[in-house]
């Protein structure tokens, strides 16, 4: 029996190379960046090295870059942070239905809690949001917009540099738009994209994208976990979450977590510099993966548009079975995948993101999400095709649910 790993969409292996990076920090160069003194002080030049290269890749700013604990902080700034600080200008946001957790229950919350009102864009049957519809939601009072670059579940990637050109276009068009800090500097809405799950597959170049605030993770990316970052355009108005210190400029106070943030601009470096190579091998593994399921279990979907996807993702839909079910039998198998999100994988609530879809909920209970890594090869995809027919025949066998065949793809 193999072991074979496909769950990195929910978190990758530390790349070695990220490891040796980091273990200066983690043993004999330990200082404060906040101390005064020269232990303090070499924390923070390292500190300050690996935001400038950051910047570099990004092509921002380094005073741009705020240090988060990962994805889930950095997308909750994002949203409440910009929305509480600039509400006096107007109280509507735009985000996708499809958003990660960490964007769309920051959302609901303005919505149920602080007054705002948000519309939710759904996206059409292959997963994708268009800019036309980006557009047509804007109203006056729109301060901000979300829609997440590619998604964690299905691997959809959105047209987000076309949609953030059009939304400065429309800034630039509409000059009674209020500033959002200084006169006549920004206005809105302010465009935000989610690119944790893009880290490794796209282009990150935030001028390509027109984006003003964009939010990555370390533990997408072959880097630690609890670490992430959060692009702010110089201009826009960020009100803090949390208080007690100035670091961060204030916004995100608390110690940093130097050997994290050392790491995570190491993984960041490798990942933007290997992408396009990896990106090619990964999409011949990740259609090798789709045909053979096609052609040997009936009565599967694909979630997800099946050319506009990240390389690396597989979602498919298995009719008449439950994924929880589908996803233990595969683990005593060898097998490691996921039935959608790993930040609510404690549930048994089936997928937003398929739900969004517009399929029913049999469809999202039978969902499998496939994501490959640097370590899958030719030899797991054939075991992992050998193995899946079987084990869906026998759910298949003890399963009282049937889908409508109209759902099959």
């Amino acid at each position: 029996m193999l072991n074979v790993y496909l769950d990195h969409a929910a978190t990758t292996p530390l790349d070695p190379r990220v490891l040796e990076a980091m273990l200066p920090y983690l043993k004999e160069n330990f200082g404060n960046p906040s101390s005064f003194h020269s232990v303090g002080k070499d924390a923070k030049d390292a500190l300050d090295d690996a935001r400038e290269a950051m910047a570099k890749i990004l092509h921002v700013r380094a005073d741009e870059l705020l240090f988060t604990s990962g994805g889930t902080e950095s997308d909750n700034l994002a949203v409440l942070g910009f929305c509480r600080a600039n509400q006096s200008h107007g109280k509507h946001l735009v985000v996708t239905a499809f958003e990660h957790h960490a964007v769309i229950e920051a959302a609901l919350h303005l919505e149920k809690k602080e007054g705002f009102e948000v519309t939710y864009l759904s996206p059409d049957h292959d997963g994708m949001i268009s800019l036309e519809q980006v557009m047509a939601a804007i109203r006056p009072d729109t301060i901000f917009v979300s829609v997440m670059y590619a998604n964690n579940e299905i691997g959809t990637i959105q047209p987000i540099g076309e949609i953030g050109n059009a939304i400065q276009k429309h800034r630039k068009q509409n000059p009674n738009t209020m500033p959002c800090l200084q006169p006549g500097n920004f206005q809105f809405p302010v465009f935000h994209t989610d690119a944790c799950q893009a880290t490794g597959a796209l282009d990150l170049d935030v001028e390509k994208l027109h984006v003003d605030l964009m939010t990555i993770n370390g533990s997408k990316m072959y880097g630690p976990k609890g670490v992430g970052a959060l692009y702010v355009r110089r201009g826009v108005k960020i009100q803090p979450l949390q208080f007690g210190g100035s670091q961060e400029k204030g916004i995100r106070p608390g110690t940093e977590n130097v050997a994290g943030i050392i790491g995570m601009a190491k993984a960041l470096e490798i990942a933007q510099g290997e992408r396009v190579a990896e990106s090619q091998r990964l999409t011949v593994l990740r259609d090798m993966l789709i045909a053979g399921i096609r052609e040997r279990v009936p009565k599967v979907r694909l979630n997800g548009h099946a050319t506009k996807r990240l390389p690396n993702n597989v979602n498919i839909s298995f009719m008449d079975i439950e994924g929880e079910a589908f996803i233990l039998y595969l683990d005593a198998s060898g097998i490691y995948a996921s039935t959608g999100s790993a930040c609510t994988s404690t549930t048994l609530d089936p997928s937003h993101v398929i739900l969004a879809l517009g399929l029913p909920y049999e469809v999202a209970h039978g969902s499998v999400r496939f994501s490959l890594g640097h370590a899958t090869t030719d030899a797991d995809i054939a075991y992992v095709l050998d193995t899946i027919p079987p084990l869906v025949e026998k759910l298949r066998a003890l399963s009282p649910v049937r889908v409508d065949p109209k759902y099959y793809v």
